[in-house]
C-alpha cells in the first residue's frame, strides 16, 4: 500500500512493509550529503529565507517575540565559528570541546567545529576532573564555554595539558567571530564522509564517561533516516529541550530538521528545566504550530495540565525513550493532548536512533520497529560478554546492531577501539530484548541492570512497572543491594504523589511483595524519596540509588557497633567503595562489612 513511499528523496516508513522497500535502493544511490557541514549548506542553499531556528529564554524579553534564525543566517554563523577556530590553529583532526547551554551560538559552534575538524561537547554539570579525563582523551585544543561557566573552563584547563586555550561567549567570541567571513571555510577543505566529525561522551552520572567518535557519514545519515518516520514532513515544526551535548537533541531537533528544512523551537539554556516556559508549554505548542516534540519520561510527567483554550492542532505526536516509560504517564499525556506517544530506542555508540514507532503500525509493548538499513538482533552472550549465538525470533538476549549507524569503537589512546563493543560489524549494545519477525524490538532492560541474587538473574523492569501500578506511586527505580548471602537483593527506591497522604513505606513494601513477578524479585525494602536521581538527560541514575543503599547499610552497622560517623560512598569502573569518617572503628565494625561486596575504609585521620 505504500511502495510510493519508497520514490523520491523522502521515502516514509509507514508499516512494516516499508522497510525492505526503501532498502531496496542502496544507501550508496541516495546522493545523501558528503558532511554535516554540506548537509546545511545545501537547505540554506535552497531555502535561505526558511526559519531554521526560534530561539526562547535566550534574553529577558517575551516568548512570543523571541529571535529567529534563518538557514542563511544560520550558516553564515557556522562559517564564523569555524573561520575563527582555524584562526585559532584547529586543522583537521583537531578537537573543539564544547562547554555551553543550549543557544543559536551552540548549534553553530558545534557545526562549525564539524566542518573544520571535531566537535567534543561536553555536559557542562559533570565534575571538573571528569571533564578533564574526557578532553586529555579526545586531546581537545580548544575549549568554549559560556560566560558563566569561564572559571570552570579555566580550572579544567590547568587539569589538561593539551588544551592550549578557552574561548568565551559573551566574553568576546560572537565578536572575533564577526570579523571572519561568512560566506566560505577559510581552512580551504571541506570534511569527507570518513572523517571523525564528534567525539560524544557516555553515562558520566559515576565513574569515568567512555568517549564514542561519530563520522559525517554516521550523523548526515542518522539526519535523512529519522526523516523516513514522518517527522519533518510537511510544515513540520520540531520542539527542542533536551541538551545539545547529548545525541537525540544534535538529530532529533537539530541536523534531522535541518536536512529537511523545517524549524526547530529551542528552549533556550534551561530547555525543559526553564520553569516559566514549561508553565506556557502548551501555548507555545500552539503559537509556533509545533508538530512534534522529543523527551524523557520526567519531563512528560511534569508537564502542566492543557488549557481548556489551546489549539494544538497542529501537534502529530510526542517521542519519547532513554527510561521506561510508566502506563499513567503516557495515558494521561495521550488523553490531554489527543495525539499518541510513540517510543523508540537508540544509542549514542549508534550514533541516536535504531528503531521508532511508525505512525500507522505500532506495536503494544515494543520500542519501534528498525529503521532502514540498520539490523537488529538479540544474541547469547559468553560470561566475557562477547557474543556466541543468535536467539530466534522473539527469544530474548543482548541486542546487537548493524548498520551505517554503528560507531568504530570506544575512543582509546590510539584511536578508536572496536574490541569488546563492536563484533565482525555488530554493536553489542548491552541492553536485553528480543526482535520479533519483522524487526519490532522489545526492550527488557539493561544487561548491565540486571541483579544477581544468588546466581538468579531479576531483571528490574517488571518489578519497577508492578510498584507503578500502585495508586500512590508516580516514579520507580530498582537496583540490587549489595548482600553478604545472596551478593545482591533487590530494593525499590519510589516517589509518591502529593496527594497521596499517608502512604508508608511499609505498606508499599507490603505491595511489593504481593504484586512481584516472582518471589525472588520481590523487594527487600521500598524507600520513598523526593525524585528519582536522572542523567543530564533524562535516564534514571542507578548507580546513585546503589550507592545510596551502600551508605544505608553502612549506617545501619555503625548503629549497630555504636558507632557515630560519616559515610561517603564512591564509584570507579563499576565498583563502590564506602569511606567511613569520625570514627577511628572497631573490629567488629570492619569484620560486619567484610562481609559485603564492597569495598569500604576509613577515612585518613586529620
Amino acid at each position: 500500500m505504500s511502495e510510493h513511499h519508497t520514490d523520491g528523496p523522502r521515502p516514509l516508513v509507514l508499516v512494516p512493509e516499508d522497510v525492505p522497500r526503501i532498502e531496496a535502493v542502496p544507501l550508496v544511490e541516495r546522493e545523501l550529503p558528503a558532511s554535516t557541514y554540506e548537509l546545511l549548506r545545501r537547505t540554506a542553499r535552497a531555502t535561505p529565507e526558511a526559519p531554521a531556528l526560534y530561539l526562547l529564554g535566550e534574553d529577558d524579553g517575551p516568548w512570543r517575540e523571541a529571535p529567529m534564525w534563518t538557514y542563511d543566517g544560520l550558516l553564515r554563523r557556522v562559517h564564523q565559528a569555524a573561520n575563527t577556530f582555524t584562526a585559532h590553529g584547529v586543522g583537521p583532526g583537531g578537537v573543539v570541546a564544547i562547554m555551553l547551554p543550549n543557544s543559536g551560538w551552540m548549534y553553530a559552534v558545534l557545526l562549525g567545529a564539524e566542518a573544520v575538524g571535531v566537535a567534543n561537547p561536553v555536559n557542562p554539570s559533570l565534575g571538573e576532573e571528569h571533564i578533564a579525563h574526557i578532553l586529555e582523551l579526545t586531546g581537545a585544543e580548544l575549549l568554549i564555554a559560556d560566560m558563566g561557566l569561564r572559571d570552570k573552563a579555566e580550572r579544567v584547563r590547568e587539569l589538561v595539558p593539551g588544551l592550549r586555550e578557552v574561548l568565551v561567549l559573551g566574553g568576546g567570541f560572537e565578536e572575533e567571530a564577526g570579523k571572519q567571513p561568512d560566506d566560505h571555510l577559510t581552512s580551504g577543505r571541506e570534511p569527507q564522509p570518513g572523517d571523525i566529525c564528534g567525539y560524544f561522551h557516555t553515562g558520566g552520572t559515576t565513574g569515568t564517561p567512555k568517549v564514542a567518535p561519530h563520522t559525517h557519514a554516521m550523523q548526515v545519515y542518522m539526519s535523512w533516516v529519522i526523516g523516513c518516520i514522518g517527522s519533518y514532513t510537511g510544515d513540520a515544526v520540531a520542539l527542542a529541550g533536551l541538551p545539545l551535548f547529548h545525541v537525540n537533541a544534535l538529530h532529533v531537533t537539530g541536523l534531522g530538521s535541518f536536512m529537511h528544512g523545517r524549524p526547530v523551537v529551542s528552549l533556550g539554556p534551561l530547555g525543559y528545566r526553564d520553569k516559566a516556559l514549561t508553565a506556557d508549554f502548551w501555548r507555545i505548542i500552539e503559537h509556533f504550530r509545533v508538530t512534534s516534540f522529543s523527551a524523557v519520561p520526567t519531563v512528560y510527567a511534569a508537564l502542566p495540565p492543557v488549557p481548556e483554550d489551546v489549539d494544538l492542532s497542529s501537534l502529530r505526536a510526542g517521542a519519547v525513550g532513554a527510561a521506561p516509560l510508566p502506563g499513567r504517564v503516557r495515558d494521561r499525556f495521550e488523553a490531554a493532548a489527543k495525539v499518541p506517544m510513540l517510543e523508540g530506542y537508540g544509542l549514542t555508540e549508534a550514533t541516536c536512533a535504531t528503531s521508532a514507532t511508525p505512525p500507522f503500525a505500532p506495536r503494544a509493548g515494543s520500542v519501534g520497529l528498525r529503521l532502514p538499513y540498520q539490523h537488529v538482533k538479540a544474541v547469547a552472550v559468553d560470561a566475557d560478554g562477547r557474543p556466541v549465538a543468535d536467539r530466534e525470533s522473539g527469544e530474548t538476549g543482548v541486542l546487537a546492531i548493524s548498520g551505517p549507524s554503528v560507531f568504530p569503537g570506544y575512543l582509546g589512546p590510539d584511536g578508536p577501539d572496536p574490541d569488546g563493543s563492536v563484533f565482525d560489524g555488530w554493536l553489542l549494545t548491552g541492553d536485553l530484548g528480543a526482535v520479533d519477525e519483522d524487526g519490532y524490538v522489545y526492550l527488557q532492560g539493561r544487561a548491565k541492570d540486571l541483579i544477581i541474587r544468588g546466581g538468579h538473574n531479576i531483571d528490574p523492569r517488571p518489578v519497577e512497572e508492578s510498584l507503578l501500578a500502585h495508586p500512590s506511586v508516580t516514579g520507580a527505580a530498582v537496583v540490587g543491594r549489595p548482600d553478604p548471602h545472596a551478593g545482591e537483593v533487590p530494593v525499590a527506591y519510589v516517589t509518591v504523589a502529593a496527594d497521596s497522604g499517608a502512604v508508608t513505606e511499609e505498606a508499599l513494601l507490603v505491595w511489593g511483595r504481593e504484586h512481584a513477578p516472582e518471589p525472588a524479585a520481590a523487594p527487600k525494602a521500598v524507600h520513598i524519596i523526593d525524585a528519582i536521581p536522572v542523567t543530564a538527560v533524562g535516564k534514571p541514575a542507578k548507580p546513585v540509588l546503589v550507592a545510596d543503599s551502600i551508605a544505608r547499610i553502612v549506617a545501619d552497622t555503625l548503629s549497630i557497633c555504636a558507632l557515630e560517623g560519616t559515610v561517603e560512598v564512591t564509584a570507579a569502573n563499576g565498583k563502590f567503595t564506602a569511606t567511613i569518617g569520625g570514627t577511628p572503628g572497631t573490629p567488629e565494625l570492619s569484620a560486619t562489612l567484610d562481609r559485603y561486596p564492597f569495598a569500604h575504609q576509613l577515612a585518613a585521620e586529620s
